[in-house]
């Protein structure tokens, strides 16, 4: 039977640990601690002792909850850099927390959500849109309407494809997102967004299609300094159309911070204010490192960087304000996996030594992908049918890589979908995460050395 008694009740334990978060801190080692007991608590979490019924009514509250709890210790980043506390394990301890936090979260709008998930071959619905649970605003920002995207806003965003949950968990620090652009009003304040997609290289989209590209979840940053802001905007977009005297900016799939003849996403962002602020403004304030021992999945990637802004690390930039979350529930249970995913595949990889390894077919998918990047639109969209649209500077060994990894994590997150109905049968609520790798780690034990495309070397 399960207890409900006061003491236990999701809504009093996390009051718990909002007041943990606010008690005062003199020391680095005490900050960590502090952070590091949040993370436990949700990571450890019991859900068998909450009755279903009453978190299912309480949920929008405790989601409001969750979200001023990030945002209350973003608000303390600036006060831990002056006193010297922000250091590279502050900043790892910091982003777990927003990392259970958002997970909690998110099982809270699922279980409020009746559990309903994406039907097949159905996107999710526009950034910002749905029901009131699925936008979380900053009360700084909240008007009572619809969001209010200014120029210069940056947008943070999560896709549904493996590759996305791959770029979200790479660095030192996990992530749940994987992709960043910068909002710009034109003529008759059109809005459209400036971003670089691996498909196209750096791109100018209508914000309301960017909106609409299946994502699952998504942040706006707005800079404290809304002029600046609007100078970033304002350079990027003109620097993107102009190309100064370039066909096309490429994707930079090196992920390296120096030289901006090609972009990545969050590059892109970057380089709009540091032009924007004549140098002074230099992205990200607390950089990923890519600390991998096993790189063999790095370099085929393309990969070169040791040090790179990544999307996420917006999430602990104090220059900027987070206006409004925003997450299609019927998508995070399946982004949720992926993530796991991919942080027991690298953990594999890292552990075991485990190497992707190609075959006929994935080689004859790589070469006609690599081939096919210098066709016409009309016969690369043929190959859609088997790899992504490959842009010109996507080497082969990537569109292998990038094959594999997908036809590795499919099969994977099927089982994982199997089970999590089961579970929501039984229980009334979605597996908690850390039974999630449990399964995954039981399947990497019965493999017998090889999963998916993925293989452990001899010994």
């Amino acid at each position: 039977m399960r207890d409900t008694g006061t003491s236990n009740t999701f809504e009093t334990e996390l009051s718990a640990l909002n007041g943990l978060a606010r008690v005062p801190v003199a020391t680095e080692p005490e900050l960590v601690a502090h952070l590091r007991s949040i993370v436990d608590a949700f990571y450890s979490a019991d859900l068998t002792r909450y009755d279903i019924a009453a978190l299912r009514v309480a949920a929008p509250r405790e989601m409001q909850a969750l979200f001023e709890l990030r945002l209350y210790l973003r608000g303390q980043i600036p006060d831990w850099d002056r006193r010297g506390l922000m250091t590279s394990e502050v900043h790892k301890a910091l982003r777990q927390v927003f990392l259970v936090t958002r997970y909690a979260s998110d099982m809270l709008g699922e279980l409020a959500g009746g559990h309903a998930r994406l039907p097949h071959g159905e996107k999710t619905r526009r950034g910002f849109t749905g029901d009131a649970i699925n936008v979380l605003v900053n009360p700084a920002f909240a008007t009572g309407g619809d969001l209010p995207f200014r120029p210069g806003d940056v947008i943070l965003v999560r896709g549904q494809a493996h590759n996305s949950a791959a770029i979200a968990r790479i660095g030192d620090v996990e992530s749940q997102f994987s992709h960043l652009g910068i909002v710009h009003a034109g003529d008759e304040g059109r809005l459209t967004l400036v971003e670089s997609l691996i498909e196209t290289g750096a791109i100018i989209t209508p914000l309301h299609l960017a909106l609409e590209h299946g994502l699952g979840r998504a942040i706006v940053f707005r800079h404290k300094d809304g002029r600046l802001a609007v100078r970033a905007a304002a350079y990027i977009h003109d620097h993107v159309t102009k190309r100064n005297g370039l066909s096309q900016i490429w994707y930079d799939f090196s992920m390296r911070l120096d030289g901006f003849r090609r972009l990545y996403c969050s590059k892109l962002v970057r380089l709009a204010f540091l032009k924007a602020s004549n140098g002074e403004v230099l992205l990200p304030a607390y950089p990923t490192r890519l600390v991998m021992k096993n790189r063999d999945f790095l370099r085929r990637v393309g990969v070169k960087a040791n040090v790179t802004f990544a999307p996420g690390d917006m999430e602990v930039d104090p220059r900027f304000d987070i206006v409004a979350e925003w997450q299609d529930y019927r998508a995070t249970a399946t982004l949720r996996n992926q993530d796991m995913i991919l942080t027991k595949l690298f953990e594999v990889m890292e552990r075991d030594g485990y190497r992707f390894k190609e075959d006929i077919p994935i080689r004859l998918i790589s070469y006609l992908g690599s081939w096919g990047a210098k066709l016409s639109d009309q016969s690369k969209d043929i190959l859609a049918a088997l790899v992504p649209k490959i842009p010109r500077n996507m080497k082969r060994k990537t569109i292998a890589v990038v094959a594999m990894l997908h036809q590795t994590a499919e099969p994977l997150l099927h089982r994982l979908t199997a089970r999590e109905r089961e579970v929501i049968a039984a229980t009334g609520h979605a597996p908690h995460p850390r039974e999630v790798l449990e399964q995954l780690e039981a399947i990497v034990a019965q493999s017998g050395g090889r999963i998916g495309y993925l293989v452990r070397p001899l010994s």
